[in-house]
């Protein structure tokens, strides 16, 4: 066979070995099947006029070579035997991690990224519901092979996980829209009641912020501090406080959800990155980086992104442990 029928082969058998429907035909059926195709299609090309389906048929072969060529992620022999990663999620943070109207499923933007990830590494995703602050000490015990949860990446938490990024946010500031107080800035809230979700970058802000209040001669700034991010709004629509605070996307979420209860009020501040956190000298976090590099570059990760309304806080290029604060 001269060169060039060998190429005609090879494109040949790397896009009739994908049809499902050819699966199952034995190896005397398709070669005799094969040439037969093959000298036909040869004959045919011969003319100028099917130089058209010529190209067609390099461009098909080149995307299926293309598909068949690309090196698989090399995953930790422990993961590829589970089959599965045990992904924690708190699922209280709509639209990035929540629980369907079904009362059990964990779903959201973090939900379909961590999907997709998992398929690119060849196993599945099975999402948890934990609560957040709890998540980082179940991750070091092995409890957990890692999480997707919103997770602020701090040079601290950096410390005693890593960190893939995967998106940007910033805190925003919401109110009740009747009545609710104007805040323009974490200066605005002294003497001010705030609710914020236990273990958030919000919680230490609002802290932090209290002290300040103190330090200049103001009031304090009364912080509760609650389990998750529902009780904090609950708290904010019974009146026991008077700011929420959340991840830009979430609190954007909240108060479209809240069918006119909240509103936000302010500019967001201090955006950051989005980090999957992953147990130290597990030898995942190189695997999920160069999936979620996979899931990008498909355009997968800008059709979730899109799906949930958050395309304000896509990247393009995610990195291990990039905090700078």
């Amino acid at each position: 066979m001269s060169q060039q029928n060998r190429g005609y082969s090879f494109c040949f058998e790397s896009i009739l070995g994908r049809l499902p429907s050819l699966a199952n035909i034995k190896t005397s059926q398709f070669t005799p099947l094969k040439e037969k195709i093959m000298t036909f299609t040869l004959r045919k090309l011969a003319s100028p006029r099917r130089l058209g389906a010529l190209a067609g048929s390099v461009a098909l072969c080149a995307v299926f070579c293309a598909s068949a060529s690309a090196t698989p992620i090399a995953l930790p022999q422990k993961y590829k035997e589970q089959g599965h990663l045990t992904i924690a999620a708190d699922a209280t943070y709509a639209p990035m991690e929540f629980i369907a109207k079904d009362g059990k499923t964990v779903i959201g933007a973090d939900v379909d990224l961590g999907k997709a990830i998992a398929k690119k590494l060849g196993v599945k995703a099975d999402f948890i519901n934990a609560s957040f602050d709890s998540i980082i000490p179940a991750l070091q015990s092995g409890k957990y092979d890692m999480s997707m949860s919103s997770f602020t990446i701090t040079k601290k938490r950096e410390e005693v996980v890593d960190f893939v990024s995967y998106m940007t946010a910033g805190t925003s500031f919401y109110v009740k829209a009747k009545g609710g107080p104007k805040v323009n800035g974490l200066a605005d809230l002294c003497g001010m009641s705030v609710a914020v979700e236990k273990g958030t970058t919000q919680a230490a802000d609002a802290a932090k912020q209290s002290q300040e209040c103190v330090a200049a001669g103001k009031k304090a700034v009364t912080v509760s501090v609650f389990p998750d991010q529902n009780g904090a709004n609950l708290a904010i629509v019974s009146g026991r406080a008077q700011v929420g605070m959340a991840d830009s996307p979430v609190a954007a979420w909240i108060v479209e959800e809240s069918r006119g209860q909240f509103k936000l009020t302010g500019e967001s501040y201090n955006s950051a990155p989005y980090g999957i956190a992953i147990p130290k000298n597990s030898g995942l976090a190189e695997p999920v980086l160069q999936a979620l590099k996979e899931v990008i570059a498909s355009g997968e990760y800008a059709k979730i992104l899109h799906k949930w309304g958050i395309t304000q806080g896509g990247i393009k290029d995610p990195a291990i442990n990039p905090a700078v604060q």
